[in-house]
C-alpha cells in the first residue's frame, strides 16, 4: 500500500514539473494579428450584445499603429460604437490584435456615454469589408497618394449617411479627417465608389 502511494506521489510530482509552459515559448511576443473591418466588428458585435441584446452599431473606425499603417484594408485595432434604446445608452468597445501599454488583445468594453438613436444602421447594410473599400478609394486617387508618400497611414471610418440613406466607409489618407491627404466615399452595400471628400 506504501508503495503504490509512493509511485502515485512520484507520477505526480514528476507530472506538475512537465506539464508547465516552455520558459522560452513565453518570452516569444505574439505576431501582431490585423483583422478587416468585418471581421472585427463581428467579434466587437457579439461583446456589444453581451451588454445590450437590442445593441445597435453607429460607427466603426480603425486606428494605424507602428504594427499596421491600415494598408489593405487591415488593422490592429478597431473600435466601434453601439446604441442600445433598452438602456438609453451608447457604448463603445475595441478590438486589439496586439498586446500593448493602452490595450490589450481582444475585445475590451469602453464606458457607457449618451444615447445616439438617429445614428444607428442595421447590420445587413454592411456587404463590403474596408479591404474591398480600400481598393475601390485605391482606383479613385487613394493609389496616386501612396506613391507619393508611402509612409501615409491608412484608416477607415463606418457610418450611416442620412442624406444618402446609405452605409458609407469613409478611407482616410493620413491621420484624420481634418488633415487628410484624400478621403475616398465607398457605399458599404454595394462597393461602388460615392466620391472623393478632399
Amino acid at each position: 500500500m506504501k508503495r503504490l502511494a509512493l509511485i502515485l506521489m512520484s507520477l505526480a510530482v514528476v507530472t506538475g514539473c512537465t506539464s508547465g509552459p516552455n520558459p522560452s515559448e513565453e518570452a516569444k511576443p505574439k505576431p501582431p494579428e490585423l483583422l478587416t473591418g468585418r471581421s472585427a466588428f463581428q467579434q466587437l458585435f457579439v461583446s456589444a450584445r453581451g451588454w445590450a441584446p437590442d445593441a445597435r452599431p453607429y460607427q466603426l473606425q480603425s486606428q494605424p499603429n507602428a504594427e499596421s499603417k491600415g494598408k489593405d484594408g487591415k488593422a490592429t485595432l478597431w473600435r466601434a460604437a453601439f446604441a442600445s434604446a433598452a438602456q438609453s445608452s451608447s457604448r463603445t468597445y475595441v478590438w486589439s490584435g496586439v498586446e500593448s501599454q493602452d490595450s490589450s488583445r481582444g475585445v475590451t468594453p469602453g464606458t457607457q456615454d449618451s444615447y445616439m438613436p438617429g445614428n444607428a444602421f442595421d447590420i445587413a447594410f454592411l456587404k463590403v469589408d474596408s479591404d474591398q473599400a480600400f481598393d475601390v478609394a485605391q482606383k479613385h486617387g487613394g493609389e496616386k497618394v501612396l506613391q507619393g508618400s508611402a509612409d501615409t497611414p491608412v484608416a477607415y471610418f463606418l457610418d450611416w449617411n442620412r442624406s444618402g440613406n446609405n452605409l458609407v466607409w469613409h478611407v482616410i489618407y493620413g491621420t484624420g479627417r481634418n488633415d487628410a491627404k484624400l478621403v475616398g466615399d465607398v457605399d458599404a452595400s454595394t462597393g461602388q465608389f460615392i466620391r472623393n471628400e478632399k
